[in-house]
Parts: structure tokens; sequence; C-alpha cells
């Protein structure tokens, strides 16, 4: 992690969070990924460096509002975007679209697991917007999801300060810890929805009976 980062996050604590994290949601790229900022932010509550409340809570207004100002661009937006962008502009259309259904048709549950897809999570927003995706919807999913994702980093990097930097590798690289995630809400939604089906299967058999 960049010395100048490092001084930076220090020196300036939760505003510094909240910058680094909303920048890279509304898609400009910064020094580091938003996973190790954050994961150097939770080790920084250890020492009493920051409060471990405050940085969760820049953290996820970071994430929140920086995709929810990418979202609405592209809500109100988003047609004429594509179809006069720059070509230097890395949003391709037949992507976004093809993104965009697959969130429309799960509704809420899609637009959720897509926000802790990494690599997908920026692009999810942009397609809500463009399909016009109900912004309450959105908003509490997006909330949601920035708990789980932000928030998440920064208790890893809380529980891993004995070993920050080894952790802070794999997890910026990988993403293993939200793919976990990602896992057990797969599992779970699938058991309500197979327990749902066969409790329907049931009452059908009762009511012939």
């Amino acid at each position: 992690m960049p010395h100048e980062l490092v001084n930076f996050i220090t020196q300036y604590g939760y505003m510094a969070i909240f910058v680094l994290v909303f920048l890279q949601e509304i898609g400009i790229p910064t020094i580091v990924p938003n996973e190790l900022v954050l994961l150097f932010s939770g080790y920084l509550t250890v020492n009493g460096t920051l409060s471990l409340p405050l940085v969760f809570t820049a953290a996820i207004l970071g994430d929140f509002l920086g995709t929810t100002l990418l979202f609405f661009v592209f809500y109100y937006f988003g047609k004429k975007i594509l179809e006069k962008k720059p070509r230097w502009i890395p949003i391709n259309k037949e992507k976004i679209e093809k993104l965009g259904r697959i969130i429309t048709e799960k509704n809420k549950w899609g637009m959720f697991l897509a926000r802790l897809i990494p690599y997908v999570r920026g692009y999810a927003s942009v397609a809500a917007g463009i399909l016009q995706l109900k912004p309450r919807i959105f908003l509490i999913m997006v909330a949601l999801s920035a708990i789980i994702w932000s928030g998440g980093y920064v208790f890893v990097g809380k529980l891993s300060y004995k070993s920050w930097n080894i952790v802070a590798s794999k997890f910026s690289g990988s993403g293993t810890l939200i793919y976990i995630i990602i896992a057990v809400l797969f599992v779970l939604f699938f058991g309500i929805h197979l327990f749902k089906q066969l409790n329907k299967i049931k009452k059908q058999k009762d009511a012939q009976n």
C-alpha cells in the first residue's frame, strides 16, 4: 500500500475513507482498490487511531452515495449517454443491457447479489439505472449490500490486525470474503425457495385429501 495513501488515510481519517470509496463507486479509479482501503481502515480501529462505528459509517456512506449517484445519472440520462458516449468511455452497451435484464428479472435480489460480485458492482448500478429499476428497490438493496460489502471488509481488517498485510493482499486480489458471502446467500436463497415449494406441494396434497 503506497506510503502516501497510508498518510492520507491516517491524517484525514473518515473523510479520506469516504472520498476514496465514493470516487471508485462513481467510476473514478484511485491508487488502490477500495477493498484494501477498507481493510486498512479496519486495521486502524484496533490501536485507537480511528473509531470503528465512524469508519463503518464513512465506508458505507461512500459506497451507498457513490453508487446511488451513478444510478440516478443513468436513470435520467442513460440512453443519451450510451448513444453519444465517446469511444474512450469504457461502457459496453450490450453487456450493460444483458446485466440489466438479469437484474430486472430477479428484481430486488438480482440487484442485491450483483452488488456483491467483484467487477460487476459498478456496472450493476449503471444497468439498473438504464433499465429504470424502481428507485425504492434499488436504494434498499444497495444499502444492504453496502453494509455487507464495505462493512464486511472493515470488519475483516479489524480482525486481521496482527497480520493485516498478508490478509489484505489476499482479499484485495481475490475477493474471497465476498465470494464466501455470496455462496452463503445463494444457499439461503435456494433453501428458502425449496422450502416454500415443498410447503406449497404439501398444502395442495392436503387440500386434495
